[in-house]
């Protein structure tokens, strides 16, 4: 068995939902050894196959009950031997079960006591319930997304990924002072950072609030999505000149508008529109194959598992997905 980058490196996964599973997979997918400690089912309870739920991968189980001293002690005996902790819960609930970052550093001074949540450990939101779409919504993500974009860019872009940055930060820090970390991990947080570039765009005065009328958010008829004769979809994003230039080529159209001018998008993608309707998703896909267009097929995920290129990398498995990142030694390069 090939041995990851973070091969050796222990972590207590307090078990929960979305970010947290997502990121114990991360790490398990890296190479350390997760162990995920859940509450005791029992009664009508569900419980769920863990075979089909690929966010739960990689790791070992034990069920303990935290609300009892055996649990408890349980935890905090394992947090002992553990280089990172990792919890879900609302801010407060991990010291009145007894098990919050006091006691357990009291155990393990070296322990990254990582916490993720959707508000934040403080604030005026910081006790109260949320999902995703809230969050999203309090930041002004939402707002210009105009849809719920699944929980992929909340739970997880700004949720899981952004612990699993502060675990390893926390763990590099480690090796400099020899002291254990608290992270807190934040959906509010994390979504705001991945939208800086939004943020910095709107500073520039090039980024309206009113949704729609931008280049990234389906304004630019460049940048957008197409529905084909077969009532199937394509991508396009031709935001460069040179790519611009072969998406204008691949559709046979000319005696176009300045598609710099920002008055001539709605005629711009009314032709786009008529363009497209010509031809079926996949002939599309085919008349753009092997240029830089940068027009896809917009695929489902089953015909995603499909794609040539995702099978030739095998990003997506039988298990959900492969690793990733991918490290690499410089020899292989």
């Amino acid at each position: 068995m090939t041995r990851g980058p973070l091969d050796g490196l222990k972590v207590l996964e307090v078990g929960g939902i979305g970010p947290g599973p997502h990121a114990g997979m991360l790490l398990a997918d890296l190479g350390a050894s997760v162990l995920r400690v859940e509450r005791p089912h029992g009664g009508l309870q569900v419980v769920p196959d863990r075979d089909k739920d690929f966010l739960l991968r990689g790791r070992d189980f034990l069920d303990a009950d935290l609300k009892g001293r055996y649990g408890r002690e349980l935890v905090l005996s394992l947090a002992g031997r553990a280089d990172v902790l990792i919890e879900g819960f609302r801010p407060g609930v991990m010291e009145r079960l007894g098990v919050g970052p006091s006691a357990c550093l009291a155990r393990n001074p070296r322990l990254v006591f990582a916490r993720m949540t959707g508000w934040g450990q403080n604030g005026p939101l910081a006790e109260r319930a949320g999902h995703d779409i809230n969050y999203l919504a309090l930041t002004g993500v939402l707002h210009a997304v105009g849809t719920p974009p699944l929980n992929l860019l909340g739970d997880f872009g700004g949720g899981s990924l952004y612990l699993v940055v502060g675990i390893l930060a926390a763990l590099i820090e480690r090796e400099r002072s020899g002291c254990g970390q608290v992270v807190d991990a934040a959906i509010v947080d994390g979504v705001s950072s991945l939208a800086q570039m939004i943020w910095s765009m709107r500073a520039q005065d090039q980024w309206s609030d009113q949704p729609g009328t931008n280049l990234l958010d389906g304004g630019a008829p460049f940048y957008s999505i197409y529905t084909c004769a077969d009532g199937r979809d394509v991508a396009v994003g031709a935001l460069e000149p040179q790519f611009y230039a072969q998406l204008i080529a691949g559709l046979g159209l000319d005696d176009l508008p300045d598609h710099h001018d920002r008055d001539s998008w709605p005629l711009l993608r009314k032709m786009f529109e008529e363009a497209f309707l010509r031809r079926s998703r996949d002939e599309w896909a085919e008349v753009f194959e092997g240029t830089d267009a940068c027009v896809t097929p917009v695929l489902s995920f089953g015909e995603a598992a499909e794609h040539p290129h995702l099978k030739a990398r095998g990003t997506i498995t039988a298990d959900g997905a492969a690793a990733a990142p991918r490290l690499m030694p410089p020899s292989v390069h």
